[in-house]
């Protein structure tokens, strides 16, 4: 405090930040990135464990023996499916209720604001059918969900097979102290969506759906089980939700431990644990796992029918069912009983999962990173911010140099009008709310203008209207009257670092894989970009660290993660792909990215813009 109280030490403390403030910027950015990259390091994290003493022990005896039968049940769910051309609901409500369980079905319907290619979908009708299993030994108040999603084709029936033939044998056991629903949703997230803003009597995405007839109790953890195959080599976890959140880390521990104790391979981002961490392949391949979960939580979209669970607060996950070229294989009776002793172990929660992390990293299933491991990696980002913003106030507070004659030059000394930083604020935001709004607003006209589909004309608008902002300069100084000043473009660097500053710390609040893929790019440009500096060269560089580029780079980044590599073209049509399904994520389900980055930090990268062709 001394420091700081000290009006001497205080000046000595300000005029060393300054002086040497890019070397400091520069230190502090390759030590961010140096941070992060040291998270997946195994001696740098912490290992998992169990911090809910009701879960503590997996002491507990699977018994589940109708592995056959659930396969059996499976192909029968599929010739039924096949006959009614989608969902066989006639059949699931008389199948759930010869296992003893109370059946409803739920119809809803939903518009797209414009089709989905991907799933060839654009008027979406459904119906969801689930079946409650009354707890015998308590008073009904609180629920566990199992779900699998009907989906086209022949995938996933094993799945619903399994469903039914657990609900069948849990029926027949009486140590349930919770509810237990059943759920096969249509149309994967838009089924789910409906089920759920049904049970919870919400409706925040104007979908139409009709009321639940029946309901459980308080909904206290959720599993999503996807098979597609009758043997399994691995089952792989999956966690990423809606808007990056992820589940109480207990969940995810309680499906390792019961993978270890049952002996099933088990994986996370599709890859197997290794134990090699101190050599140069094993540190890579944590490396790998880690920057998977790092791009799919960035992308704010659910990667399961589970991510949209915890939106209302409810731990849940998907767990897929891989079927490699492995040698080891694991049998569907196996996978039984790796979900009954989940179940039988979520039974015993006295409250909710609270007590271990729900903000964390994993490169492997076996240790995780904490939200005070990464944290100070995003941390010596931000602060370059800072240290900018505290060279650009000391620069406006320092009187310009008298010339020898002692007159003080008029252009250095006149301060800025309110107009022109207040402009090019507005028009930045207001090319934002363009690029919010036009894209759907304005398919139709393009689709009666152009020969290209909605889909298209969706994506060929955001990309028009994106690349229109890059005119703001020009369109700023014709409403400013006359030129800027020197102190005017320092003044509004000020506004727009202290601004990228706020944006990217509540962006890292929320999702931080998000905010630190943003300030990876967004910092070195708003740290030195000023408007002397080469025009061209910095003009290139401050595209090529632009939003769109940096999702652009992400998607080949992405693919390579995942060791599928892809052609330009083929890339090229992924980002397009990519950009529509954000789209349809924000107005489907609530993901916050696509206006995030149309509203707020395309705006601010477009101050920094003209910043650069300031005059």
């Amino acid at each position: 405090m001394g420091l700081l109280s000290d009006p001497n030490r205080r000046r000595a403390l300000i005029s060393l930040l300054t002086r040497l403030n890019s070397p400091i910027c520069v230190v502090c950015y390759m030590a961010g990135v140096a941070w992060f990259m040291g998270l997946a390091f195994e001696p740098f994290t912490l290992r998992t464990y169990m911090s809910e003493n009701a879960m503590g022990s997996t002491m507990v005896e699977e018994r589940f023996p109708a592995g056959e039968r659930a396969l059996t049940t499976g192909r029968e769910f599929s010739a039924h499916k096949k006959k009614a051309g989608g969902m066989p609901v006639d059949w699931l409500v008389k199948t759930m209720q010869a296992r003893g369980l109370e059946v409803f079905t739920q119809r809803f319907s939903r518009k797209l604001p414009f089709p989905d290619e991907n799933k060839e979908r654009y008027m979406v009708k459904g119906t969801n059918v689930y079946g409650i299993l009354r707890a015998p030994r308590a008073p009904r108040t609180e629920a566990l969900v199992l779900s699998a999603p009907c989906t086209p084709g022949d995938s996933n029936n094993q799945a619903v097979g399994l469903l039914l033939g657990l609900a069948q044998y849990f029926r027949n056991q009486i140590y349930w102290a919770k509810d237990i629903i059943f759920l096969v949703n249509e149309h994967d997230l838009i089924g789910m969506q409906a089920w759920l803003e049904g049970y919870h009597h919400t409706n925040t995405t104007g979908m139409d759906w009709s009321p639940l007839q029946g309901r459980g109790g308080s909904i206290q953890a959720a599993l999503s089980l996807e098979l597609s195959s009758d043997v399994i080599t691995s089952m792989d976890l999956v966690l990423e939700g809606l808007n990056g959140q992820l589940p109480n880390l207990d969940l995810a521990n309680l499906f390792y431990a019961f993978c270890q104790k049952i002996g099933v391979l088990c994986t996370i981002q599709g890859k197997l644990q290794r134990n090699d961490w101190d050599s140069v392949s094993g540190y890579s391949h944590s490396v790998q796992t880690m920057m998977l979960m790092v791009m799919k939580q960035a992308s704010g979209r659910p990667w399961g029918d589970h991510g949209l669970f915890l939106r209302y607060h409810i731990e849940a996950a998907s767990i897929k069912g891989i079927n490699s070229f492995r040698q080891y294989k694991t049998d569907v009776t196996t996978i039984g009983r790796l979900l009954e002793g989940m179940y039988r172990k979520l039974n015993n929660l006295l409250e909710r999962l609270h007590q271990s992390y729900f903000f964390y990293l994993m490169p492997s299933l076996s240790h995780f990173v904490s939200i005070g491991y990464y944290m100070p990696a995003f941390g010596l980002l931000a602060v370059i911010l800072l240290l900018r913003a505290l060279d650009l106030w000391v620069q406006l507070a320092t009187p310009p140099p008298r010339t020898e004659d002692g007159i003080t030059d008029k252009e250095q000394v006149s301060s800025p009008g309110v107009l022109s930083v207040l402009t090019p604020l507005v028009i930045s935001h207001l090319t934002g709310v363009a690029l919010y709004t036009l894209p759907i607003q304005f398919q139709e006209m393009a689709v009666e203008q152009f020969p290209v589909s909605e889909t298209e004309a969706v994506v060929l608008t955001a990309i028009g209207v994106y690349t229109a902002g890059l005119a703001l300069p020009h369109n700023t100084h014709r409403l400013l009257s006359g030129e800027g000043t020197e102190q005017g473009w320092r003044v509004l660097k000020l506004v727009a670092v202290l601004y990228l500053a706020v944006l990217l710390g509540c962006t890292a609040l929320i999702n931080f894989s998000l905010g630190f893929i943003l300030a990876l790019t967004l910092v070195p440009v708003a740290a030195f970009v000023t408007p002397h500096v080469p025009k061209v060269l910095s003009a290139f560089i401050l595209v090529i660290l632009s939003p769109a580029c940096t999702l652009l780079f992400s998607v080949f980044f992405f693919q390579e993660l995942q060791e599928l590599p892809v052609s330009f073209q083929e890339g090229w049509l992924l980002y397009l792909s990519v950009i529509s399904q954000g789209i349809l994520d924000h107005f489907l389900y609530g993901s916050l990215v696509y206006p995030l980055i149309a509203l707020l930090v395309y705006p601010c990268w477009l101050l920094f813009w003209n910043i650069l062709f300031w005059k």
